[in-house]
């Protein structure tokens, strides 16, 4: 029996010290996804076989502050329908928004797609939204149909990352907004002051011909500018 990598032993993800697995969207696609799919031997076996269908996210391997990333067999919900099941163990997966395109810069083709899905406990439709977001990636064009074809599985293989999204607590909502008033009134004095400084300016000028004086405005400028960012299912 083959043993599993040190780094995935009991179905955790362990990386040597200071290693971080931080892929891109193309990244997954095709190094991970596209290579899982047609059978071909990937980079690491880094990513686990995971069926989400009998799992909730804060039961995935890996702590709470990190992503987790799974191989899944995305099923449909119904024999000839185009929606997949996305059901969980005490909840479900629901999309948010638009599929988003991934295209590979060194061909600029789309290589796959990415779907947004929030996980939300209970049944639908009176499901109670969590903090637990995933992104569910792929292959497009062609090769998501050659898969369909010569699969041998029920279902698509989809690659997920999946992470819970940081609430903004009140005290950092408290300290931003006490650090914007000190920048916008610095701001507000500081031009008043370089008006001030100007008409000062201005007044010599005309009365001794000086116009060095000039440089104090050119230097407050500068300044000026570095002070002015149907639910439970999907297809």
């Amino acid at each position: 029996m083959e043993s599993k990598p040190s780094f995935l032993r009991h179905g955790v993800l362990r990386l040597p010290p200071g290693f971080r697995f931080h892929p891109t969207d193309e990244e997954l696609v095709v190094q991970y996804l596209r290579r899982k799919v047609f059978c071909c031997p990937l980079p690491t076996s880094i990513i686990p076989e995971i069926n989400l269908a009998k799992l909730d996210p804060w039961d995935l391997p890996g702590g709470c502050e990190e992503e987790r990333y799974c191989f899944n067999l995305r099923e449909a919900k119904y024999r000839n329908g185009s929606w997949s099941n996305r059901a969980a163990r005490s909840g479900y997966w629901k999309a948010t928004r638009k599929d988003k395109q991934i295209t590979s810069p060194r061909c600029s083709q789309v290589v796959g797609m990415k779907k947004v899905l929030v996980f939300y406990r209970g049944k639908p439709p009176t499901g109670t939204k969590t903090d637990w977001v995933m992104h569910e990636y792929r292959l497009a064009g062609t090769e998501s149909t050659a898969q369909r074809h010569n699969s041998t599985h029920s279902g698509d293989w989809v690659l997920c990352r999946i992470f819970k999204k940081k609430r903004a607590t009140k005290m950092d909502v408290e300290t931003e907004e006490g650090d914007e008033l000190p920048v916008t009134n610095s701001g507000i004095d500081f031009m008043g002051q370089r008006d001030r400084d100007q008409n000062h300016s201005s007044s010599l000028s005309e009365s001794s011909c000086i116009t060095e004086l000039s440089d104090g405005s050119s230097n407050g400028e500068e300044t000026s500018s570095r002070s002015s960012i149907p639910q439970g299912s999907e297809p």
